[in-house]
């Protein structure tokens, strides 16, 4: 049983790694699709930009 403990370790820690780059990937992927659907509704309606209210209350175009 001892001898089977590092492999068992081992495991865990990729495993925990595959399932943090599983996570991270999937919430990039959802700001992607964020930005392109942005960026069609900004195509389709001929828009140069979108444009946000700042907390100073000056309207600026948004930064992704």
């Amino acid at each position: 049983m001892v001898e089977l403990m590092p492999q068992l370790l081992l495991l865990g820690l990729v495993g925990a790694a595959a399932y943090y780059g599983y996570k991270q990937m999937v919430r990039d992927a959802a700001g992607v699709a964020e930005r392109n659907r942005r960026a069609e509704a900004e195509t389709r309606s001929g828009a140069q930009g979108t444009l946000v209210r700042g907390k100073d209350g000056v309207y600026r175009i948004r930064k992704d």
